[in-house]
């Protein structure tokens, strides 16, 4: 039995001729390059400036001190997420808080922020989570920083491609950040990628990925080297022009996996509120059931996941910023199956009947 892998990295022979392309040029740290997939993903995106990064994390990183955050502010975040998103807070010189996330989607609960807000003054920020591809509840934050007076980030790193009410993730908050590790739905190897309309935001971040330089050797601030290379950038282009057929193929499947396991009553999936576009780079589940899931996903030999088995509020790193009891029990619930633009039909058959199986064996 050929194994389903939860992730199927796909580089085309357009990419691998670009990146010869690059090689044969010489020029291979940041260049020319790099500016085309800046613009294109700008495009692509709907916003004004994009700033791509070394990875996921540095976007992140650079885009909350281009933004002023620093020393003394608080970003409020989710405690269900890779430890990168507030990491990246903790990285800027800023302090996180948590609030707690809703059951259905995952992702950060506007209610749970609010209750943040009334208890304490000094949140600067607010940085929701499009968890697993799926856009959090932006309508709710917009207003919610706009009645507050804070500044809104997007952690977009699982989402590319995915829209709230009509509008790309990544143009809904003053900024927003993107990663483009091997299992994202679309790669540079290693990359990352800001977004913003905010132009005083965009300069900061290509200043502050750069050393803090404004010319060659004239330094105005302590930067760091968080750039791409012209190598990556190739990649990302020709991955950039196949993520819209990806997205379709993947929600597909999610599509198709949903309807064999709607019945399941070992497993619940997941949950798409009418205004949003899921991207799916993750079809999440949840499962009281979850070790015995995946006992049978191995003997089937269908790669799986777990994103995430400890909030982040219960790392040993974080320990003392409370307790989210909803992250806590969706940590030990979700499982991630196959959902990737190369199953095959039997693969998606082979998935829920894996699933269903669990169901009437229990």
């Amino acid at each position: 039995m050929t194994e389903i892998p939860i992730a199927d990295p796909q580089v085309s022979e357009a990419a691998k001729e670009a990146v010869c392309d690059v090689l044969d040029s010489g020029m291979l740290a940041d260049g020319a390059v790099v500016r085309e997939f800046e613009a294109e993903f700008a495009e692509y995106v709907g916003v004004d400036h994009a700033i791509a990064t070394s990875s996921g994390t540095t976007a992140l990183h650079a885009m909350l001190e281009a933004a002023g955050i620093g020393d003394g502010d608080v970003v409020l975040t989710t405690p269900f997420s890779f430890i990168a998103s507030a990491n990246a807070i903790r990285h800027a010189g800023a302090e996180v808080a948590f609030a707690d996330v809703r059951r259905d989607t995952f992702n950060l609960d506007p209610d749970a922020v609010r209750d943040v807000l009334a208890e304490r003054d000094d949140v600067m920020a607010i940085m929701p989570v499009h968890l697993y591809g799926l856009p959090a509840d932006m309508g709710a934050f917009r207003d919610i920083a706009r009645e507050y007076g804070l500044q809104l980030f997007e952690d977009a790193a699982q989402a590319h491609g995915a829209t709230f009410d009509g509008e790309m993730v990544g143009s809904l908050g003053d900024a927003g950040a993107f990663s483009f590790y091997p299992t994202k739905n679309m790669t540079t190897g290693e990359g990352g990628m800001i977004t913003t309309d905010d132009d005083e935001v965009a300069d900061r971040a290509r200043r502050l990925i750069d050393h803090g330089r404004t010319s060659r050797y004239e330094h105005v601030e302590i930067g760091y080297n968080f750039r791409m290379t012209n190598v990556h950038a190739a990649i990302g282009r020709e991955q950039l022009r196949r993520l819209p057929d990806w997205i379709e193929k993947r929600r597909e499947n999610a599509r198709s996996l949903t309807t064999k396991i709607h019945e399941s009553t070992v497993a619940s999936p997941p949950y798409i509120p009418e205004n949003r576009i899921h991207a799916f780079h993750q079809y999440t589940i949840t499962s009281p059931l979850r070790d015995h899931l995946e006992t049978r996903l191995k003997e089937a030999d269908i790669g799986y996941g777990i994103y995430y088995p400890t909030p982040i509020s219960s790392q040993h790193v974080y320990d003392d910023c409370g307790l989210y009891p909803i992250a806590r029990e969706l940590s030990e619930q979700v499982i991630s199956v196959p959902t990737h633009p190369t199953l095959l039909e039997a693969d998606i058959e082979r998935i829920g009947n894996t699933i269903n199986r669990t169901q009437r064996e229990s």
